[in-house]
């Protein structure tokens, strides 16, 4: 199914997924990066503490977040992506539960949603 929306409708949302692919990249990037560090072993002392100490316990917790925000940055941006092929291909919008038009409202305030609010757990 299509959705018609207006021309400048769809580049204001089209902007704003593009700036949070953006934001999101920029995300797991350094994360990326802060991790290659320290399984190369190149980082400070502050990375290397031990475990069983309680430095070492509250390091092992900062980097079980970081890594969570990781995973969430990276699923984030596949769901942002997915919106940007839906998109392109003229089904952006619709519910991929119900068919029916997801409202701008929605699309505004989650421009990757793929669902109706009833529907958010279903997809």
């Amino acid at each position: 199914m299509t959705r018609d929306l207006a021309k400048s409708t769809l580049e204001r949302l089209r902007r704003k997924l593009d700036a949070e692919e953006e934001r999101l990249v920029d995300i797991i990037e350094e994360y990326d990066k802060v991790f290659a560090e320290i399984n190369m072993g190149s980082t400070s002392a502050e990375h290397s503490a031990d475990p069983n100490s309680a430095d070492g316990g509250s390091l092992a917790l900062e980097l079980e977040m970081d890594l969570s925000v990781l995973e969430n940055a990276r699923e984030l941006l596949g769901k942002v992506q997915a919106a940007q092929k839906r998109m392109d291909k003229g089904n952006y919008g619709v519910c991929t539960v119900s068919g029916k038009a997801i409202p701008i409202e929605r699309l505004d305030a989650l421009p990757y949603a793929t669902t109706l609010v009833e529907y958010a757990g279903r997809a």
